[in-house]
């Protein structure tokens, strides 16, 4: 068989074989069920389809269709991969981005070479010849020339009434390269509709003319027929939402896009999928390409073939439906959910890394002093400005002082947190002027003795919400105590109150030395409203509330409601990122506070936008492949459901993949709560559950980027509390989900930077009704079952410890539960008197004071113990 024959589908033979019987002369041709009417008309130069309608709630809505419906692409010689010079509106060269910024330039250049921007090869448009009926539901189209015979099966899905399969086989009679493109079914006004989307890569309401927001920030739909790569693009699918509210929808068929680790290394980069929202005429309407010209199977000799399927899904819905669909239906989401296992709880992970956070040496934990002042944090290896490789940082400060609570651990008490609490006060500006409150950098350099950013010498007012609002916020909560810290509180909220527009916006950073806007070309798309609202929970001023609502009305009209996002790592300027999912959970916030529907609304619409960053393909399967010389089932290492950390064309998707960082998790699940659409709680559950192939197993800690695989904390030791912080926002709002409200453990604040995972722990909740702490106590529990994961919670009062057992599988789970009784309180024994299931399962019996119980639990069930000690 010839290397250029590509065979996905079984029904390209009984194609073949069709188009080979002679072609019946119809002039005209339909297909049509109770959901679609299509209709083609043969003219002087072939079919055209001349008709397009669609079932709504008031009857049928009839489509405007497109001009330019075939179209195949063809060079005789590989197309050149060089970047294409871009000129803007009025001529002038695009330079972007500036030379700096290495890390994203590579994925710009691939993404503006001749193949990305539409402009390489020959566009061959064409129209049918010849069309046989094959049933009621299903056509062949026939079309030949000098250079390719072209055969056309569509077929209406009798499962998926809105959805038209289409199969192409293309027989090449002339040696060169090809690229098989979708058939254009309609031409949608681009200066009138209501949604268009390449998922992961754009998404808006409205054309932009300013190609470096649309194409390099995705904030709304470049004004040229651009062709995005798969690697990025979460769902294999282009979507538009025209002005009546009909969405149209075409989607390649699973197999289509590339494999991102097919054997035994990895190849997520190989570009088998185009993706457009506009055809080669610039036509607005959804269109794929497949192979991509240039690129692999596009080379194809003289006899042999190429084959490509996909499906056209048509309905009166809104984008977010038709995504839907295509995700459960078409790339059967739920299939990781159902194959996983494993064999390291996230509960284990939990006490895992707290061993590792505790050691200075593993975590890289410094103490110095600066100004006279004892700070410390940990080793930063990543790149930083200016740094010599001395650069330090803390993460996650909600997650510092949970796990201090939650532990009691003094090594933490009372050998961290004070010299993390100098390091956060010497981090803001304490001279008076401009800068004065605001944070004077992530980073802290110990050979040069100063804070910096990430990537220049400016600072953003959204620094100012992370660092100091935040971080100092999630600190009070735990110890409301610290009369100075809410000084440090109110001098930010100060400085981000003189610094908002009277619009309700802020600039994306100023430069240290002149004090002068700088990224004056794009815009803070960034919830830095929310600091202002922190301010006003902790220092209950309402000026505070009044500007946070005033910035919060401008983000919502401005970011949310047009698809426009930016994003908060420096590194790769700001391409939009995690900072889009933290507005779902701020505007949440100012909801709860204000009872205003329209952050709740303003919140589901940002979440659905975000589930876009939400890998959906290939398929997962059980095929085994080799990692580093290990064994591991094709699920194992699958991207399904894990999230970008900033996808498009310039963000680290493009080169490393997703990241195992789910800090999102908690908050799909409480959108599921919020909402009911199942979508959010199986992506919050693809992100967190089964992924033991990226977990270290000597200190708990999973690698940062998909390709390091199981790496563990590399130059990153920080990033362990981020994965404290957002495992245990994940476990308690899935105990939330399942108790029904009846085990409730209050939240904090968002903590920065990699999303909207909350703290726990610095006040008491309700275990069905009765006040508990929650506690972690290392050898405390064991279990011998990785899918039954565990929260604790004390009440010494009553003399209560309650075990609230999760089952994170799809199947009934059953588990020994050993409870070693000299771990509750340091030694000191304690006798247990009784222990009751609150749902009636489980039983107790005492060995050697070591009490143990067998407890079965439902698929995804929770069940709770009432342990009584002495």
């Amino acid at each position: 068989m010839p290397k250029n024959f590509i065979n996905y589908f079984s029904v390209v033979v009984a194609l073949s074989l069709s188009v080979t019987l002679s072609a019946q002369e119809l002039s005209v041709v339909r297909l049509a069920n109770d959901q679609l009417e299509l209709g083609w008309k043969k003219g002087f130069d072939g079919y055209s389809l001349e008709t397009l309608k669609v079932k709504g709630t008031n009857g049928w809505e009839i489509m405007e269709i497109a001009k330019y419906q075939h179209s195949i692409l063809y060079a005789s010689s590989k197309p050149e991969t060089a970047p294409q010079k871009l000129y803007d509106n009025t001529g002038k060269e695009i330079l972007f981005p500036a030379p700096q910024y290495r890390y994203i330039i590579p994925s710009w250049q691939q993404n503006t070479n001749a193949v990305a921007m539409n402009k390489a090869g020959e566009n061959m448009v064409f129209h049918p010849s010849a069309v046989k009926r094959v049933s009621d539901t299903e056509i062949c189209f026939r079309y030949e020339n000098e250079t390719m015979r072209i055969t056309e099966k569509w077929c209406l899905d009798s499962l998926h009434q809105n959805d038209i399969k289409v199969d192409f086989i293309l027989h090449s009679k002339k040696t060169g390269y090809y690229s098989l493109a979708t058939p254009s079914l309609v031409s949608i006004d681009k200066y009138n509709f209501q949604w268009a989307t390449v998922p992961g890569i754009f998404q808006g309401n409205a054309i932009n003319t300013d190609f470096v927001q649309a194409y390099g920030y995705g904030q709304g739909i470049p004004d040229i027929p651009v062709v995005a790569r798969e690697r990025t693009a979460s769902t294999l699918s282009s979507l538009i939402t025209d002005r009546k509210g009909v969405t149209i929808a075409v989607t390649a068929e699973p197999g289509t896009g590339r494999d991102p680790w097919p054997k035994d290394k990895k190849m997520h980069a190989e570009w088998q999928l185009g993706l457009s929202v506009m055809n080669r005429e610039g036509e607005f309407s959804p269109t794929l390409y497949h192979p991509v010209l240039g690129e692999k199977n596009s080379l194809v000799n003289v006899g042999d073939s190429l084959s490509f399927s996909f499906r056209y899904t048509i309905q009166k819905a809104d984008w977010y439906a038709v995504l839907k669909h295509t995700i459960n239906d078409i790339y059967r989401f739920t299939d990781f959910l159902k194959l996983k296992q494993t064999k390291y709880s996230l509960t284990q992970r939990l006490y895992d890394m707290h061993a590792y956070l505790t050691n200075d040496s593993t975590s890289k934990w410094h103490n110095l002093v600066y100004k006279g002042v004892t700070i410390g944090a940990q080793d930063y290896l990543g790149g930083v400005y200016d740094s010599e490789k001395d650069a330090m940082k803390n993460s996650d400060y909600g997650a510092m002082w949970m796990l201090a609570k939650l532990t009691d651990d003094p090594r933490l008490t009372q050998k961290r947190l004070p010299n993390a609490l100098n390091f956060k006060l010497m981090q803001q500006y304490a001279e008076k002027g401009f800068l004065y409150g605001s944070s004077a950098g992530q980073y802290y350099l110990y050979k040069s003795k100063r804070f910096t950013e990430e990537w220049g010498p400016y600072t953003e007012p959204i620094a100012t919400t992370y660092y100091m609002l935040m971080d100092m916020g999630n600190i009070l909560l735990f110890e409301p105590q610290q009369k100075e810290l809410k000084q440090h509180v109110k001098l930010a909220a100060d400085r981000l109150l003189e610094w908002m527009k009277p619009n309700g916006q802020w600039e994306v950073a100023y430069e240290n030395k002149t004090l002068k806007p700088t990224f004056t070309d794009i815009t803070d798309l960034r919830p830095t409203f929310y600091g202002l609202l922190i301010a006003y929970e902790i220092l209950k001023d309402k000026k505070y509330l009044q500007a946070a609502i005033q910035g919060a009305d401008w983000y919502v009209e401005n970011a949310v409601k047009k698809g426009y996002f930016l994003g908060v790592c420096g590194d790769t300027r700001f391409v939009p990122d995690f900072a889009t999912a933290q507005s779902v959970q701020a505007l949440l916030e100012l909801y709860n506070v204000t009872g205003n529907e329209k952050y709740k609304e303003a919140a589901i619409s940002a979440a659905k936008i975000y589930t876009a960053s939400v890998y959906t393909h290939p398929i997962p399967t059980s095929v085994v492949k080799q990692v580093k010389g290990v064994e591991r089932k094709d699920w194992e290492i699958s991207q399904v459901g894990l999230s970008f950390e900033h996808g498009g064309v310039a963000g680290s998707a493009n080169h490393r993949g997703p990241i195992l960082l789910a800090s999102h998790a908690g908050m799909f699940v409480r959108m599921y709560r919020l909402t009911k659409d199942s979508l959010f709680l199986n992506m919050a559950r693809a992100a967190a559950i089964g992924r033991d192939a990226f977990v270290d197993f000597k200190t708990g800690v999973a690698s940062y980027y998909w390709d390091s695989m199981n790496n563990g904390a590399g130059p990153y030791p920080h990033h362990a509390w981020w994965q404290v912080g957002w495992i245990t926002d994940y476990l308690l709002s899935e105990i939330s989900l399942r108790s029904n409200g009846g085990i409730t453990y209050p939240g904090g604040f968002i903590t920065p930077k990699v999303g909207p995972h909350l703290t726990y722990g610095f006040t008491s909740g309700t275990v069905f009704g009765t006040k508990a702490d929650l506690i972690m106590r290392p050898g405390l529990f064991k279990l011998d079952n990785p899918y039954i994961e565990y929260m604790a919670a004390l009440n010494k009062k009553e003399k209560t410890v309650f075990l609230i057992l999760l089952n994170n599988d799809d199947e009934k789970q059953t588990s020994l539960i050993e409870m070693d009784t000299k771990c509750l309180f340091s030694g000191k024994k304690i006798r247990v008197k009784n222990v009751a299931s609150l749902n009636n399962q489980g039983h107790s019996t005492l060995v050697d004071g070591v009490e143990n119980w067998n407890v079965t639990i439902d698929a995804y069930g929770l069940t709770v113990l009432k342990i009584k000690y002495k």
